[in-house]
Parts: structure tokens; sequence; C-alpha cells
């Protein structure tokens, strides 16, 4: 059996989706990250993980992937994500623990994790399942929350909050969500086998006010300028990261996809259940979803 891994943060049952993204007056950050991700997106590719798809909010902007995996912990997000979707070949849709990631090594060729690292307590450990899964020269883009953005410095220089901006170790500010330093987050991605290309600084205008009186449209566009400059310094919110896995690991055999989370057996994929001749762990299939989240009696 695997070891106990950390907690994660379940967004079962919510509508966040809906209440969030479109009913949330968060137009402007939906857009710059669209911005975002079209710079750092490869013009092609075979396979994708998109790691905390939830309702497949980005999943239509890898259009140059042929098919792709979208990886929830939540069944309600990737039920939604299915009814915008649909059901297709294109799409796989996977319950799982992203610390326990369901798939053999070097499978894909490309994995996106966006608004889902702040969510993971032990960062290392995800960052490390993804680079097994991960091809050699595989496209890893990664956003996660900044603690060094400029609203947080303020706050701390003006003493409105204890934790400093500026030290290395991530802050929960509140339970289950965290803020990482961007040296810190270079670090691991060097340590763990990715070579960072390219940083882009994202929501640069999160603020109230601005997008009160500004069009979401129009503060996108500057966020799109103020993008470019991610490799120079990293003040705003968000960040992203364009790597390449480096070193020589793994590439899945032909046929090989899915494995055990719980001993790691690769699984044979059969139309209701998949049985691991590992362990003997049962994972159902239910409405087009594999559920790895824990197994069935």
């Amino acid at each position: 059996m695997t070891k106990e891994t950390p907690p994660v943060c379940d967004y079962e049952g919510s509508d966040y989706q809906t209440s969030f993204w479109e009913e949330g007056g968060r137009a402007y950050e939906d857009k710059a990250e669209e911005i975002a991700l079209k710079r750092v997106l490869p013009k092609s590719g075979k396979l994708l993980l998109e790691i905390g798809a939830g309702a497949g909010r980005n999943t239509p902007r890898y259009k140059g992937y042929e098919r792709i995996v979208l990886l929830d912990y939540s069944r309600t997000q990737l039920q939604q994500a299915q009814e915008r979707l649909g059901e297709s070949e294109r799409y796989i849709y996977v319950a799982a623990d992203a610390y326990k990631l369901p798939f053999v090594d070097g499978l894909f060729d490309g994995a996106t994790m966006i608004r889902t690292l702040h969510h993971m307590q032990d960062a290392p450990a995800v960052l490390r399942q993804v680079r097994r899964v991960l091809q050699p020269a595989a496209t890893f883009i990664l956003e996660y929350a900044n603690k060094l953005n400029l609203k947080a410095i303020a706050r701390y220089l003006l003493r409105k909050q204890d934790w400093s901006p500026f030290t290395p170790e991530q802050v929960e500010f509140v339970a289950l969500n965290f803020d990482f330093h961007p040296k810190t987050v270079r670090q691991w991605l060097d340590e763990i086998g990715f070579d960072l290309q390219r940083q882009l600084t994202v929501s640069h205008f999160r603020i109230g006010i601005f997008k009160r009186l500004f069009p979401a449209s129009f503060l996108a566009w500057l966020d799109s300028i103020a993008q470019l400059t991610g490799d120079w310094w990293q003040l705003a919110p968000s960040v992203f990261t364009l790597n390449q896995a480096v070193g020589e690991t793994p590439v899945a055999s032909a046929g090989a996809f899915f494995q055990c989370p719980q001993c790691g057996t690769s699984l044979e994929d059969t139309p209701e259940m998949l049985i691991c001749s590992g362990c003997g762990a049962k994972y159902a299939i239910r409405n087009g979803i594999y559920d790895f989240r824990e197994p069935v009696e």
C-alpha cells in the first residue's frame, strides 16, 4: 500500500465554475490567463494531462493537443466538465489524488497545472509526480500563487499582515490555500527535473476599484503588456511558468496508460472496472469518469 498523503482540497458538490468565475466578477482574470496560456502553449502535442481541470474552464484552450486527460479530485467538477465539453475520444475524465497520479511513467508529452498548486500542502511531492508521468522534453505549464506580490508587500510594510512576503517558505493564508515565493518554486522545479524556460506575471490589476472602473478587456490588454516583465521580476499575484522536462527517464510502452495508485502496477483498461493484478484493488468507471479516489469494495 502507498503511504498516507497530505490532505486534499475537495470541491465535491461545489458550483465553483458558476459562483467564482461566471458570476464572481472575474472576467478580467480569465482573459488575462487566456493570454498567458496562448503565449506558453506548444502549437501541437499528442497527450496532455490537465491537473486540477475543474469544470473544464481552460480545456478548450488546449487546441493543439490531440487528446486531453482532465484530472480533478472532485467528481462533481468532472461531471460539469463533461457536460460542458461532451463525451468524445479526445477527452478522458479522471478523478484522482494528484499526490498519487494513476498513470504509468513517461506517458504524457505535456501537462498543465493552473490554479491548483496553491491547494498543495506538499508542493514538491506533487511536482515529482508530474515529472514521473512526463516524457523527456515534455512541456509543463505551471501556475502558482505568488506571496511576493505588491499587495502583500504593502500590507506587510504597513503592518496589516504578520507574515513576510520576502521569506522563502510557503504561507497558508486560509486552510489548504498557499502562496509561494518565486525563488522557492524555481528551486523545486530545478531539483525535480524541469528546465524553467519562461515566466509570465499575471493578474497585475486584481484590485476591486480597477475592475469596477475599467472594462475587463482593457485590463486584460494592460495585463498582456505587464506579463512580459515576468522573466525580470515577479510581483503579481499569479505567475505562469513554462518548463521542459529534462533528464533520461522512461517512456511509456505502447498500450500502457493507467497504473494502480496503491501499488504502482500497470492496469488493464476494461469497460466497467479496472482491477489491479498486483494488490487486487478495484477502481470504478462511473458515467465515463475513471474514479481512482479510493478502491471499491
